[in-house]
C-alpha cells in the first residue's frame, strides 16, 4: 500500500516508462495478432492499458483525462501509446493534487474496503501483469520487446555478452 502519494507518483512514473517503451515497439500490423482465439489480440490488450478499464482510479476520486472505457483501440501503434502517454502524465498530474491523508480513505473495490493506498497499488500491479502478457505476446508476433526489469536476449547481446539461459 501507498503510503505517501510521492511514493506513487515516483513508483508510476517508472513502471509507466517501462510500458512506454513497450508501447512504442509495437507496429501497426502487429496490432492484430491474436494467438488464441476468444483472447484480446495485441492491440486490445495494449489499449487496455491506456485507460482505467475497471473504474478503479474513478472510484476513488482520481480525476484525469483518459479515452472512454467502452473506445475501440486505434488501428496506429503510435497512437495507442501517444494516448497512454497523455493518460498517464494526466494520472500523475491528477495524483500530484492529491494529499497524503487521501490515500487512507477507503472505497469498495471489488466487494472489499480498499484504502486508496491499496488501490493506487493494485492499479500499479494490475498494469505490471498486463504488460507481461504483452510481451509474451510481442515476441509471439516477431517483435523484439524492452528490457523492463533486466535486459532482453537482444540488449544482452548489443552488450557483447550471451543471455543467461
Amino acid at each position: 500500500m501507498f503510503r505517501t502519494v510521492q511514493d506513487f507518483i515516483e513508483d508510476y512514473r517508472d513502471e509507466s516508462q517501462n510500458t512506454l517503451k513497450l508501447l512504442n515497439l509495437l507496429t501497426d500490423e502487429s496490432l492484430k495478432s491474436a494467438n488464441t482465439p476468444g483472447f484480446r489480440s495485441l492491440g486490445h490488450l495494449a489499449w487496455h492499458l491506456v485507460h482505467d478499464d475497471a473504474g478503479m482510479l474513478r472510484r476513488i476520486g482520481l480525476d484525469f483525462k483518459a479515452p472512454p472505457a467502452g473506445a475501440e483501440p486505434p488501428e496506429s501503434a503510435a497512437a495507442i501509446a501517444a494516448a497512454y502517454r497523455e493518460t498517464a502524465e494526466s494520472m500523475l498530474e491528477a495524483a500530484s493534487r492529491w494529499s497524503d491523508e487521501k490515500l487512507l480513505e477507503s472505497h469498495n473495490m471489488f466487494g472489499r474496503n480498499w484504502q486508496n493506498g491499496l488501490t493506487l497499488l493494485m492499479f500499479v500491479k494490475h498494469e505490471v501483469h498486463h504488460r507481461g502478457q504483452l510481451t509474451v505476446l510481442m515476441r509471439q508476433a516477431g517483435l523484439q520487446t524492452a528490457g523492463v526489469y533486466g535486459p532482453t536476449k537482444e540488449e544482452w547481446e548489443k552488450m557483447g555478452m550471451t543471455a543467461p539461459k
